[in-house]
């Protein structure tokens, strides 16, 4: 029998969908389950997107561009410039959502063997991303303690070797959600200018900034113009994940040309959802204002109500729509299973990520999950509920 390659035994395995099984029983048995363990929102598609879909008046349903369509990415375009970043066009390439942008950047900046620099605890696909590509993760942790602040410069000093080639930072973060200030994102700056690297920057849930803190793209750093690479989606801007539409966004024109040339061998990305991407380009300020506000109360809800919990600690995120949650357990991993096997209050319980699968390095996060906040804020409250009456009975309790 034929051998599975090494580097695809190697992959890792999602920690957010590996305990679906799991679920999957416990619904069997009858019980409900708050599904926190994955960034899927409940809120509501615009309606132009929708609209846009439905009204696809064309005979044929074509190929567009590899690089996307024109139109789509005039549009884009002038949406970045209507936040104030300065892009043309030619600056940006639509992909198959931001998974593929990150690959076919990873692709154009890194070669096989070649290492770039992730505060840790990141969004668990970069692994995969990396090890399909060929280029080793070198992790730099941060801690709950401060809220995953972005570590010392000489921290990062430490790890930089002659296979360094670049930093990648999600802002806001998933899973923390902690939301880089300007003089952090300057720091970073510094060292990709002083060893010549690139900086990539996973800006999705840019629209998710709370507390009155403005997001601020690496794409207006002063001087970084030829190492800047931001990766973009609609996915979560527009709570259309399943649409499978993003972008990589540089102003360096030989990133954009290259991650070009892996475009083409994939053909393009989606017609529909370029259709609906570009429709949703005219989704009003009102729309983002009444979902920001709506995940702003659930943070809440959800940030306080974990930590009225005996053991629990929670920093309060600045963005996106997750939290990171330590636990009074032996093993998130093993409490998470637990949850879904054996353990029900009034009939539900919830589904968490165990944050293990968001470390690199081994050992960290064992009693850390990932919670997205991503439900009404009544399942929030039933959520927080079983998780404090669970976590009264767990065997594993320390």
């Amino acid at each position: 029998m034929p051998k599975i390659s090494n580097k695809g035994l190697s992959m890792p395995e999602s920690p957010i969908r590996k305990l679906v099984p799991f679920a999957e029983k416990a619904k069997k048995k009858g019980k409900k389950v708050f599904h926190l363990n994955i960034g899927q929102p409940d809120i509501q598609t615009p309606k132009v997107a929708l609209d846009a879909i439905s009204n696809f008046s064309k005979k044929v349903v074509e190929y567009s561009h590899s690089a996307g369509f024109e139109s789509y990415r005039i549009g884009l375009s002038k949406y970045y410039q209507n936040i104030g970043i300065d892009v043309d066009h030619n600056d940006l390439m639509v992909t198959t959502g931001g998974s593929e942008a990150l690959l076919f950047g990873l692709n154009s900046c890194l070669d096989h063997g070649d290492e770039i620099i992730i505060p840790e605890p990141f969004y668990a696909n970069y692994n995969g991303f990396s090890k399909s590509s060929g280029v080793v993760v070198k992790p730099i942790t941060t801690k709950i303690e401060n809220s995953f602040a972005l570590p010392d410069i000489k921290e990062f000093e430490k790890l930089i070797t002659n296979k360094t080639k670049a930093i990648l930072i999600c802002n806001p973060g998933n899973p923390t959600g902690y939301l880089y200030s300007k003089e952090e994102l300057e720091t970073l700056r510094d060292i990709v200018l002083k060893y010549d690297l690139f900086l990539f920057a996973d800006e999705v849930y840019r629209e998710f900034a709370y507390d009155g803190l403005q997001h601020y793209s690496i794409l207006n750093l002063e001087g970084l113009s030829n190492h800047a690479v931001v990766i973009d989606s609609t996915s979560k801007r527009y709570s259309m994940c399943g649409i499978r539409i993003g972008c990589i966004i540089s102003k360096n024109k030989d990133v954009i040309s290259t991650a070009l040339k892996f475009a083409q061998a994939r053909l393009s990305p989606p017609t529909f959802g370029q259709v609906a991407g570009e429709a949703a380009l005219d989704t009003p300020q009102s729309y983002f204002d009444q979902v920001s506000a709506e995940y702003l109360s659930r943070r809440d809800l959800l940030v306080d109500g974990l930590n009225k919990i005996d053991g629990v600690i929670c920093p309060k995120p600045k963005g996106a729509f997750y939290a990171i949650a330590q636990l009074p357990v032996d093993n998130a991993d093993k409490f998470a299973q637990w949850l879904l096997e054996d353990f029900d209050y009034n009939g539900a319980t919830l589904m968490v990520a165990p944050a293990e699968g968001f470390y690199s390095t081994p050992g960290e996060g064992l009693n850390q999950v990932r919670i997205a906040y991503v439900l009404n804020k009544e399942s929030l409250l039933n959520a927080v509920k079983c998780l404090e009456e669970a976590l009264k009975i767990y065997p594993g309790r320390l």
